[in-house]
């Protein structure tokens, strides 16, 4: 079975293909493309799908995730890769100065669809706080300030983070299971 991922996001092409093992072959397009503004991860991943089997002619997989930050409101949330090519991580930490509740979800959210199609989505997330600092330089995005839950490191100082990241691996693994149901 093979699944055509569209991102230009190199981490993600990686993470998926951990994940999915040799059970799913990845074929990566990489191609930039605009997204609806939302703040559903799940609607921007769905829409983007959907535009992206029509405009390709192909069935195709689409992810969107963000830290969604409690204390600003769930700010950078889907904007998540805008903000962090603006201000990046020390502008969010900025922000974060002499905030107390440091409570932040990861979200993620896959979408399958095949042209003509409606497409379906797939959610995963993962609590944890915002670092006071950035700390490490595995992963990508935001995972050097990222502390999962229960954890006292960052993903940025895990190695191999990618094998441990639960956000992202839960809704790919959602959309294995429908895969392998179909």
């Amino acid at each position: 079975m093979q699944i055509n991922l569209v991102t230009s996001n190199l981490g993600k092409v990686k993470e998926f293909r951990i994940i999915l093992g040799n059970e799913i072959q990845i074929n990566h397009i990489e191609k930039e493309y605009r997204e609806l503004r939302s703040d559903s991860p799940e609607e921007i991943a769905k829409e983007s799908a959907k535009r992206l089997a029509e405009e390709l002619q192909k069935t195709i997989v689409v992810e969107d995730s963000g830290l969604f930050i409690k204390a600003l409101n769930d700010f950078p949330g889907t904007c998540s890769s805008y903000i962090n090519k603006r201000i990046g991580l020390k502008g969010i930490l900025k922000l974060m100065e002499n905030v107390e509740d440091r409570s932040c979800t990861y979200k993620s959210a896959v979408a399958y669809c095949g042209p003509g199609n409606e497409p379906v989505s797939f959610f995963g997330e993962e609590k944890g706080k915002v670092a006071e600092e950035v700390r490490g330089s595995y992963g990508f995005g935001h995972d050097p300030i990222f502390i999962p839950l229960g954890q006292e490191k960052t993903y940025g100082e895990t190695e191999n983070c990618e094998n441990l990241k639960r956000f992202r691996k839960i809704a790919v693994e959602k959309l294995r299971e429908y895969l392998n149901e179909g």
